[in-house]
């Protein structure tokens, strides 16, 4: 076979291994995707049936992608975005995908109903919102924000809510969070629903504790496969090792040197300990990259080399040499901007593809003075992180289908009783959720009746239509279509939105009715910022993509803009005020920043900055100096770039 002829040798050596543990130390670019899918598709050619095949990734996006490169490996025609659980192909997934297939496969025995819901981060901060004040707290003095990011991280590390309160219910801030907490916890199991930490923390105490269940997964699945092993957090590593307890046949494969989301649980000891967890694994290192340029590889090699907490590998290259990195020093972040924005113009006019083009920053709030040059100088961009399924008529219409599944979302019910309006208040939301309807007047009680029955009606056409027609008969019989056409320009553009929504939700027309409405609430739960690049809506043009740097693992692009390059601001000062966080971090992001790019980077830093209101004199980052005049070159401002405000 050519593709396997094409590999490495090391490549060689990981896709020829079979049974037992395998830790593959993949660099940036080192063709890892194609290692483990040329691995799947040789496991199947040597007996192997597919159906036991496991393979996980961290995102939709790279999931998508290791489906489509197998599936076309072993000459399967169908569709590869999303699969059937049961289906007869190894199955590729995200963690959190696999949590809820697996959870709707017992969904009986952990107590929830057949159609559980799954919160998103924004349903969730509703809620968390709401029980802080509950709980006797103002959220305007106690961020729903920092409270739902601390019971995240909690439930990542495995730690559930009565361990919490036996461990941190010693000062004021641990009794908060216990409290707030447990009613949070009481709320979602009321309506049903579950958060994205529940799909796995749920999930591993269901194959922890159930020894039956355990046997089932790990006689389904007797060869794993994980992806971006490095930024597993507890809960996924206890996942991952219960599945593959029984054959030990656990294929990994990471990376040290990315691993940049300890913020977020990434345990960076579970890719340091794999040796000591399995026996006798075999170790593989790839070290050639097939992405990069050698002097951007030379500049990334130098810069990750003063980490200590690693694996000693070096990246090589047989691409040209290219380009040096270049480094432009603006007077503010004005200057910066114009620089970007003219560059980024000047690269478009010879012919470069805008959407091979990435702006990468370090915090949020410096996307605001990128936005304005690009705009000023119209030329076309795209945010990374507005997700369309976030907007709030595209909401609504899910809204609608979830509570039609599941009368006992509250959440949903609340977000769409009065949408359009219906003339159904608090006051009768309470009543219906009490069992006080006895005491709404005639009037009143129609029209919860009509409510009742719309969703009914919903629910009816949801289990027996495909996606496409339920979506159609929600938004006319909602009375959403109506208002909408009735309404502003705006809310015409809101109509084409939800219309958009019938065309994504068409992919999933060739499952079953029941199965594919699920997947399509599913994919709306669980999108990420990256899915944002592929929804082809038409607020998603081309254009340059402007994001930030934790944003950009996985992707790749030919010019790649690194901005902010100041300390305080990168390398970020909350490393110094946390002390949790990982002081090599922010050099592992600038390395994985830099190994993005496949032609050539461009660093940019200011003097000063505007950072929370207040004007700030910048010192140049530390990792700049740790650059030499061998791989770095200076570019100096040009005047004609500037352009004045209207």
């Amino acid at each position: 076979m050519k593709e396997l002829d094409e590999l490495n040798k090391p490549q060689k050596e990981a896709v020829g291994h079979k049974d037992g543990p395998l830790l593959v130390l993949a660099g940036a670019g080192a063709g890892k995707t194609r290692v483990i899918t040329l691995r799947i598709y040789k496991l199947i050619k040597s007996g192997v049936s597919p159906r036991e095949i496991l393979a996980i990734t961290f995102t939709n996006k790279a999931a998508k992608e290791m489906r489509e490169r197998t599936f076309s490996l072993l000459g399967d025609n169908r569709s590869s975005g999303y699969q059937s659980f049961h289906d007869d192909r190894p199955f590729v997934s995200t963690f959190h995908s696999l949590g809820v297939n697996i959870l709707r496969e017992n969904y009986k025995l952990i107590g929830l109903p057949k159609h559980f819901n799954i919160f998103d981060k924004s349903d969730s901060l509703k809620v968390i919102k709401e029980a802080i004040r509950e709980a006797g707290y103002d959220p305007k003095q106690i961020s729903p924000n920092k409270v739902l990011s601390i019971i995240s991280r909690m439930k990542g590390d495995f730690v559930e809510r009565e361990e919490y309160s036996n461990t941190y219910d010693n000062n004021f801030f641990g009794k908060m969070i216990s409290l707030v907490w447990e009613k949070y916890e009481r709320d979602l199991k009321k309506e049903g629903v579950l958060d994205f930490g529940d799909l796995l923390i749920k999930t591993a105490n269901l194959l922890k504790n159930n020894q039956k269940i355990r046997k089932h997964y790990q006689k389904r699945w007797k060869y794993l496969h994980i992806d971006e092993y490095q930024d597993t957090n507890r809960v996924q590593y206890t996942i991952a090792n219960l599945i593959a307890g029984k054959h030990k046949n656990i294929f990994v494969v990471g990376d040290v040197d990315q691993n940049i989301y300890s913020w977020r649980g990434a345990d960076i000891r579970n890719i340091l300990n794999f040796e000591k967890d399995f026996k006798n694994p075999k170790v593989v290192m790839l070290e050639q990259n097939y992405r990069s340029t050698k002097r951007i590889l030379e500049a990334s090699n130098k810069i990750i080399k003063k980490n200590k907490n690693r694996y000693d590998k070096k990246l090589f290259t047989d691409n040209h040499k290219g380009e040096k990195v270049a480094l432009f020093s603006g007077y503010d972040e004005r200057e910066e901007a114009i620089f970007v924005a003219s560059k980024s113009r000047e690269l478009i006019k010879r012919g470069i593809n805008p959407n091979e083009i990435a702006v990468l920053y370090r915090a949020n709030f410096q996307s605001r003075n990128l936005e304005e040059a690009f705009l000023e100088m119209s030329i076309p961009y795209q945010v990374l992180g507005t997700r369309f399924f976030e907007r709030k008529e595209v909401k609504d219409v899910l809204s609608f289908i979830r509570a039609a599944l599941n009368p006992e979302s509250l959440s949903d019910i609340k977000r769409i009783v009065n949408a359009p309006p219906r003339g159904i208040g608090k006051v009768t939301l309470i009543k219906m959720f009490s069992g006080k309807e006895n005491k709404m007047t005639p009037a009143v009680k129609k029209r919860v009746e009509e409510f009742r029955n719309l969703l009914k009606r919903i629910k009816d056409v949801a289990l027996t239509k495909k996606v496409s027609q339920t979506i159609k008969f929600v938004i006319k019989e909602s009375g959403l279509e109506k208002k909408l056409k009735e309404g502003t320009e705006e809310d015409l553009e809101r109509l084409e939105n939800i219309k958009e929504l019938v065309s994504l939700g068409a992919k999933y027309d060739e499952f079953e009715s029941e199965e594919g409405i699920i997947k399509l609430l599913e994919e709306a739960s669980l999108a990420t910022e990256q899915d944002s690049l592929d929804q082809k809506t038409k607020k998603n043009k081309d254009g340059v993509k402007l994001m930030t740097m934790h944003a950009s693992k996985g992707l790749e692009f030919e010019y790649v803009f690194i901005t902010g390059l100041e300390e305080g601001l990168f390398p970020h000062d909350v490393v110094e005020e946390d002390e949790d966080r990982d002081s090599e971090e922010e050099r592992r992001l600038f390395y994985v920043a830099l190994t993005r790019a496949k032609k050539q980077v461009f660093l940019t830093c200011a003097g000063e900055r505007i950072i929370y209101g207040t004007r700030v004199i910048n010192l140049p980052s530390i990792f700049l100096t740790e650059l030499d005049e061998d791989v770095l070159e200076e570019i100096p401002f040009q005047e004609e770039d500037v352009i004045k405000l209207e």
